[in-house]
């Protein structure tokens, strides 16, 4: 019987070049943003107008996490105390987390079968709660149809915050992620598209918002040590009364990411290239249903989903679990308890008080998901689809 030995959470080496880098800032012992030489631009602003000219946007923020982007991003346009943000049901943690911390009420909307936004419940929950924020998350990657969701938005009065932690790099009709909304938050946690351990950049073209940001991420008055960011003059009508929350990103982590950029699309044909192989043997099941991807996306495929419909729901589990005896590590998003890094949106009652989304809970009762690390080679991916195909097999044997 075949099984699998590689890990799901070993990530490829960084590139030689961030790694003397990291030394060099290591000796200087300068690892502080602002703790420049006269001249110096430094690491981080270095990054921050890299990653705008790649992203296609006028100004960047660095940040010290993704959840902080988040967070700075939602202080950043304005969220009252208590003010409802919309947000899609399938998601991670770390994005009610920051609605919950920026002091933002969290009301949640429903998802469809595409693990995507619904329009219609974004019409009904916008309306019901009068929320003017949307925390738009798009999760293991997948994206709705955006130029749709950009113009309900508007004729709802929605801004909308892109939480781009899953698509660096993926496109909706040659559109870059995070160009759609207001704001735009990456993260570059390690199991992310760029690897600094953890790390976040948040990204706008709005001059108002991106002062805000600079002195939120904690600038203090060096905003003008920042690589992407206004002149200024968009300084002077905000400085006085914006907080400062500390989130800033040091040099170290900016350098290995700055080494990575250069690399990302490469990365992202070989994602892609291994998420076919492994989409193409996993169709081969009939108890595992794969989704389609709209011609519109061009996605990174640095995880893959799949509805596992061949068993009843209290048979995935055992279904997960052989995978797993076999070296497979698969995460179901309808269990009842949170595990590891996969939760569902009923486990976060700090925040969602009772709200019920019987939508949502259909589509995750059969929603698997599976990290695909560029350690894996293309052949991995062809034994690992045999392996889970063969589980699903015997599953629906025993069943």
């Amino acid at each position: 019987m075949k099984r699998f030995t590689k890990s799901f959470t070993q990530q490829q080496p960084l590139p030689e070049a961030a790694i003397e880098r990291a030394v060099e800032i290591l000796h200087s012992g300068r690892l502080h943003r602002y703790n420049l030489t006269p001249g110096e631009v430094g690491e981080t602003a270095l990054l921050e107008q890299e990653f705008a000219v790649w992203q296609g946007a006028r100004y960047c923020v660095a940040c010290a996490s993704g959840g902080a982007a988040m967070q700075i991003a939602l202080r950043a346009v304005g969220l009252k105390p208590g003010e409802p943000v919309l947000a899609n049901a399938y998601t991670l943690a770390p994005v009610p987390g920051a609605i919950h911390a920026a002091g933002g009420a969290l009301a949640l909307v429903e998802i469809n079968d595409r693990w995507v936004i619904d329009f219609d419940d974004l019409r009904r929950r916008a309306e019901a709660t009068g929320a003017r924020l949307l925390m738009l998350s798009h999760m293991r990657g997948r994206l709705a149809d955006m130029e749709a969701l950009t113009d309900l938005c508007a004729e709802l009065g929605l801004t909308v915050i892109e939480d781009c932690a899953h698509t660096m790099g993926a496109r909706w009709n040659g559109k870059l992620s995070g160009g759609f909304g207001k704001v735009a938050c990456f993260s570059t946690q390690t199991y992310k598209h760029m690897n600094s351990g953890e790390g976040g950049l948040l990204t706008t073209d709005d001059p108002d918002i991106a002062a805000r940001a600079v002195l939120l991420s904690g600038s203090y008055m060096l905003y003008d040590r920042h690589g992407a960011a206004p002149d200024a003059a968009a300084f002077e009508a905000v400085r006085y009364d914006t907080p400062n929350c500390s989130a800033r990103m040091d040099h170290l982590r900016a350098a290995l990411l700055r080494a990575q950029l250069p690399e990302l699309e490469t990365n992202i044909e070989a994602w892609n290239a291994r998420y076919r192989v492994l989409e193409a043997g996993l169709a081969k099941s009939n108890g595992v249903r794969i989704v389609p991807r709209p011609p519109e996306e061009s996605y990174v495929g640095s995880s893959i989903q799949f509805h596992a419909t061949g068993v009843e729901q209290d048979r995935i589990p055992d279904f997960v679990a052989g995978c797993g005896a076999r070296g497979v590590e698969l995460k179901w998003f309808g269990a009842p308890e949170p595990h590891g890094f996969t939760s569902r949106y009923d486990h976060w009652r700090y925040a969602t008080s009772g709200q019920d989304l019987p939508q949502t809970r259909k589509a995750l009762a059969t929603t698997c998901d599976m990290r695909v690390p560029l350690t894996f080679s293309e052949q991995d991916c062809a034994d690992i689809a045999e392996i889970i195909v063969d589980e699903m097999s015997r599953a629906i044997k025993v069943g």
